[in-house]
């Protein structure tokens, strides 16, 4: 966490020395050939907050966690907007919601019937709240498969044609799956990714819990999106980087090699950190900070559960800045 600088900003001037070379990959995998971050990935500036829980018609709890971005001007024949974003409160009962827009830059819309996924839903599951939606784009079947935690011990998969309207689907990940004395196993992420030693498709990226009560980045791997094996270790330990807590994993791949963003607590810096697994994951080089986030608002000291996307070239983080579960849903620009 830094301190306001006065003055011309860094990352503005390293934008501009670097953005003709900086590409990403829209739809959950990121790629970039600017040098002014960890890993060659582009060096994102702050530049506005896209919601704020006071100003949206559903608010059961005052807090919104975890936006996901995601580009359906090319999926969809009659969308609400170029992209929609998803988020959630955390807080019971949560609930899945959507906003949508035009611009990475925003403004964005909210639904008018949000939530899309609430915590009840007959005959499936009846649970105090749902949250940390992930929507992945599945080409093979043109379906937006949403991956969204409830309880924090669940993970649960549900499919759509339109990005709004959700047919259930199976619970994808659970404590019981993972070794004794797991307490958590939430705020998952999946990406499109090969691993042809486990005849994957698929990564999982998601925050593990145990007794010790320290948060750890978990992760599994899939054929096919829908059946997970899950190693019984974790891929980034808390302890690896100072960290009594990491969470809010996301994958971004650069020279064929694979990179895992992720969260610290604020009271260990509330920064994003970025650490390089190899290409098969079997490499743990701890980058260092990949966004230092800032004491004034909206960050507050905190910046956590990233999403990435490009808008005309220029890429994006859209991140939530400001405390836990006293924040909103911010955009940066690389």
């Amino acid at each position: 966490m830094h301190e306001p600088q006065s003055g011309p900003d860094r990352r503005m001037f390293l934008r501009a020395t670097a953005l003709s070379g900086a590409a990403l990959t829209f739809g959950g995998l990121a790629t970039s050939s600017a040098s002014a971050a960890p890993g060659g990935f582009p060096d994102y500036a702050y530049v506005r907050t896209l919601l704020t829980p006071s100003k949206l018609k559903y608010n059961p709890t005052g807090e919104i966690i975890f936006p996901t971005i995601r580009g359906v001007y090319d999926k969809l024949s009659s969308p609400l907007g170029r992209y929609y974003l998803y988020y959630a409160p955390h807080d019971a009962p949560g609930g899945i919601c959507l906003a949508y827009g035009n611009s990475l830059e925003g403004p964005f819309t909210e639904y008018p019937s949000n939530p899309i996924v609430a915590n009840k839903w007959d005959p499936h599951y009846s649970v105090s709240h749902v949250s940390s939606p992930h929507v992945l784009w599945k080409a093979d079947v043109k379906e937006f498969w949403l991956y969204f935690h409830g309880e924090n011990t669940t993970t649960r998969l549900a499919r759509s044609k339109d990005g709004i309207h959700f047919t259930y689907d199976k619970v994808v990940l659970s404590t019981s799956m993972m070794p004794a004395g797991t307490t958590e196993t939430s705020y998952a992420r999946v990406f499109q990714y090969d691993l042809p030693a486990r005849g994957a498709h698929y990564v999982m990226l998601f925050m593990i819990n145990n007794t010790t009560d320290h948060r750890d980045i978990g992760w599994g791997w899939s054929a096919d999106g829908r059946n997970w094996t899950f190693a019984q270790t974790p891929l980034v330990r808390h302890s690896d980087v100072g960290a009594v807590n990491v969470g809010g994993p996301h994958l971004l791949t650069r020279n064929g090699s694979a990179f895992v963003v992720y969260n610290k607590d604020k009271s260990s810096g509330g920064d994003l950190m970025i650490t390089e697994v190899g290409k098969d994951f079997s490499l743990r080089k701890h980058l260092g900070v990949f966004y230092d986030s800032h004491s004034s608002a909206p960050e507050n000291g905190r910046a956590a559960a990233p999403s990435f996307g490009t808008d005309k070239g220029v890429p994006y983080m859209i991140y939530e800045a400001g405390e836990r579960l006293a924040g909103s849903i911010a955009m940066a620009r690389g």
